[in-house]
């Protein structure tokens, strides 16, 4: 489920068109001055998109389950890709980490200097993943003052964990962080470097729909890099109403973190329990966070989705969104503890800008845009496939990108039978232009959760997920706004 990470600016596209078509396999774009990279289809699997109301995008379908890399010809890119995070090397090759979400581990793939895959191996597989692994966040040196360090987070229930992993360390050294807390999260998102000087602060999206909802947690260190030593603190509004149906567009909500005292002692059930004792705001499971992109007070300028969950059990008294919401979170100057809240895109109304919402999950917020991608929601009422949607942060006009291409007259993506309106989903979407020196570039991770088959079975080797065996692929998307 999941992402977030790397983002910038451009100007808006205008025309609409129904359709772009997929750049040929001999096509390439070359990168900027001082680069070798080019841009080409490497993948024998074609890009699982239709553009549709954003002119000018590119689709380069980069590798997937199907693809045999050079040097590792045993190695098979496991299913359900999700949070990701790219690293230009000293040498001029690249380094990308990718989850395999139900897999619950996480690829490492090797790009040489043009930018084509060459080498793919399991960093963690699922013994060192033990849960569901969704979005996650690569911190460097250079944005977040701290790393390289890969922080994917574990969503299996409350009992969950964060790892924090080397990206470019051994295999198999997974290592979930205490001072993170128990959650079952969707991201742990570092703040940039400048957002509060000589500190460390990272936010958490708790994706629960049981009792306690879902959280918006708030880790904060008092030394750059320190993943253990900060304290843990949940977001409330300042009035103490827990409701997230209270809170409606075009009003603004002040609210402040509440510390968890203790928290590195304290159970998941025990830390949700505290965060209901707080008037924490339960949330209809929140999903991935980003931040907007420019530095200085842009870099406090939060963003995250709820995705929403059916209006029946622990949301019988729709007190939660069903359908799915943006929200923008603005921390105070000098006290991330401090701030305010808004409502900016609402699925629940079914008159407005977010309408066609079917449960939005990874997010992507540049210097000028937002990016929100659906997933399924399993009611049974999806009436399309789903969309990634742009929402200018300017003007707030909101267009679709693109929507997923089941390819539904292919057996081979749809086995077992058709898949239905909105089977598949996204995994993350990250800004990759200043990394490889193309703007306007990104990769995208793509869950065809109906594309199955014994060649993909257990491809980690781990003993955690022995019959998992989904396929999954990450396309490039050049052209797209930031």
């Amino acid at each position: 489920m999941t992402t977030s990470f790397l983002l910038r600016s451009c100007a808006v596209l205008a025309a609409s068109v129904a359709a772009i078509a997929l750049a040929a396999c001999d096509d390439d774009t070359t990168g900027a001055s001082g680069t070798d990279v080019r841009l080409q289809n490497h993948s024998v699997t074609p890009a699982l998109l239709k553009f549709k109301d954003v002119s000018g995008v590119e689709a380069y379908s980069l590798f997937g389950s199907d693809d045999t890399f050079p040097e590792s010809p045993g190695y098979i890119f496991g299913g359900s890709a999700d949070g990701s995070g790219l690293l230009k090397n000293s040498d001029g090759t690249f380094t990308m980490v990718i989850n395999n979400e139900d897999n619950f581990s996480v690829s490492r793939i090797t790009l040489d200097r043009t930018f084509k895959p060459v080498k793919g191996e399991y960093l963690v597989n699922s013994d060192g993943g033990r849960w569901r692994l969704c979005s996650a966040t690569l911190a460097t040196m250079e944005e977040h003052g701290f790393g390289p360090t890969y922080l994917t987070c574990g969503e299996s229930g409350e009992e969950s964990m964060t790892h924090a992993i080397n990206p470019l360390g051994p295999v198999n050294q997974s290592n979930p962080v205490s001072g993170l807390g128990h959650w079952s999260a969707e991201n742990a998102v570092p703040l940039a470097k400048d957002a509060f000087s000589g500190r460390t602060a990272i936010i958490i999206g708790d994706d629960d729909s049981g009792p306690h909802g879902g959280q918006v947690a708030l880790y904060v260190a008092n030394s750059v890099g320190d993943l253990t030593g900060g304290s843990l603190y949940v977001l409330a509004r300042t009035d103490n109403n827990t409701r997230e149906m209270d809170m409606k567009m075009g009003q603004t909500y002040n609210v402040e973190f509440r510390r968890i005292d203790n928290h590195t002692s304290l159970t998941g059930a025990q830390i949700n329990q505290k965060s209901t004792d707080l008037k924490s705001i339960a949330f209809g499971r929140v999903e991935d966070i980003d931040y907007r992109k420019g530095g200085g007070a842009s870099s406090r300028e939060l963003y995250f989705n709820v995705t929403g969950q059916d209006n029946s059990g622990a949301n019988a008294d729709y007190s939660r969104t069903k359908y799915g919401r943006v929200y923008r979170l603005k921390l105070n100057d000098g006290d991330p503890t401090e701030g305010t809240l808004e409502v900016i895109l609402d699925g629940d109304d079914r008159n407005g800008p977010a309408k066609t919402f079917q449960n939005v999950d990874n997010i992507c917020v540049t210097t000028n845009y937002l990016y929100t991608q659906e997933d399924p929601n399993g009611y049974g009422d999806e009436t399309h496939d789903s969309y990634i949607y742009q929402y200018n942060l300017s003007t707030k006009e909101v267009k679709v990108v693109c929507e997923l291409d089941h390819r539904r007259g292919d057996a081979k993506y749809n086995v077992g039978g058709e898949s239905r309106f909105g089977a598949w989903e996204y995994g993350s979407l990250v800004d990759i232009s200043d990394r490889i020196g193309i703007p306007n570039t990104f990769s995208l991770c793509i869950q065809p959760h109906t594309w199955t088959g014994e060649r993909y079975r257990n491809p980690d080797g781990g003993s955690g997920r022995p019959n998992e065996n989904q396929a999954s692929q990450v396309v490039i998307l050049k052209g797209l706004p930031r």
